[in-house]
């Protein structure tokens, strides 16, 4: 594969390569023992070596098969200088990396590629279940060889949304009171860690929504065009771009009284 190759399926066989095999050394590193090498927003924000190495081991890769690209990653951050061949990569080594230091099955390698600034190709795989969506841009989302469609479901009082929580005491406690403003007009809502794969599970109905402030770019890459290309709307609020302010991910009918609910309890506010 050289770097001519930019055509979104071309890029996502290499994702898809480079994805397992990361996931693969995640999941041995984690049979070993987990060493937590660092901390970073706060004393309960972990960094694992798990998540350095497999994280060199992507840069690795990607630098040998396509060594004009760019990476933005979460430990190592952006190399310095454009990309010759405007293809960068966005790379979270292991999304949930606290569900993975304790040995809870809902981590993932999150990997994507952008095109002169366009996601056009991503993969999601579950560190510890082996489970893999992929998505390209205008190919449609898919996992395990089954095109994935989203919630069908019209009434938010019966969602089933997922969402997060940051690791700032003070913004914590402002989601908090975002999820008690909520949870009378919803189903149920579940915090399940990580990012990549709640947007994954908005992508096939396993949840109905999703929303959270605070993710990086790659929290959102790859699992937000899975979602996307399985007729999800991923957006912020009062139409601004999904981002670290907040990300509303839901399907067209609930799309919209979702974000009013949380503009109305300021859920992009706060730390």
């Amino acid at each position: 594969m050289t770097n001519s190759a930019t055509t979104p399926s071309e890029l996502l066989t290499i994702a898809v390569k480079v994805a397992r095999d990361a996931a693969d050394t995640a999941y041995r590193m984690r049979a070993e023992g987990v060493v937590v090498a660092a901390t970073k927003s706060t004393v309960t924000d972990v960094v694992t070596a798990a998540d350095r190495a497999v994280e060199r081991q992507i840069l690795a890769a990607l630098a040998a098969l396509r060594p004009g690209d760019s990476v933005l990653g979460e430990e190592y951050g952006e190399e310095a200088g454009a990309a010759r061949s405007g293809v960068r990569w966005i790379v979270d080594p292991i999304d949930g990396t606290v569900n993975y230091l304790y040995g809870l099955p809902y981590s993932a390698v999150s990997l994507a590629a952008e095109v002169n600034g366009v996601v056009v190709a991503g993969v999601v795989r579950n560190v510890s279940t082996g489970e893999e969506w992929t998505a390209t841009a205008g190919g449609g989302a898919w996992r395990d060889g089954a095109r994935l469609r989203c919630s069908g479901e019209m009434d938010l009082g019966q969602a089933l949304v997922g969402t997060g929580f940051g690791y700032d005491a003070g913004r914590r406690a402002h989601q908090a009171q975002v999820v008690a403003g909520l949870i009378a007009h919803v189903r149920d809502i579940r915090r399940l860690g990580a990012a990549a794969l709640d947007l994954c599970l908005v992508a096939e109905g396993r949840l109905d929504a999703y929303f959270e402030k605070g993710l990086a770019a790659w929290d959102l890459a790859a699992g937000g065009l899975v979602a996307a290309e399985a007729g999800v709307r991923v957006a912020g609020l009062a139409g601004r771009p999904p981002g670290p302010d907040l990300v509303v991910a839901a399907p067209p009918a609930l799309f919209a009284p979702l974000h009013d609910r949380l503009a109305a309890l300021d859920a992009a506010g706060g730390p």
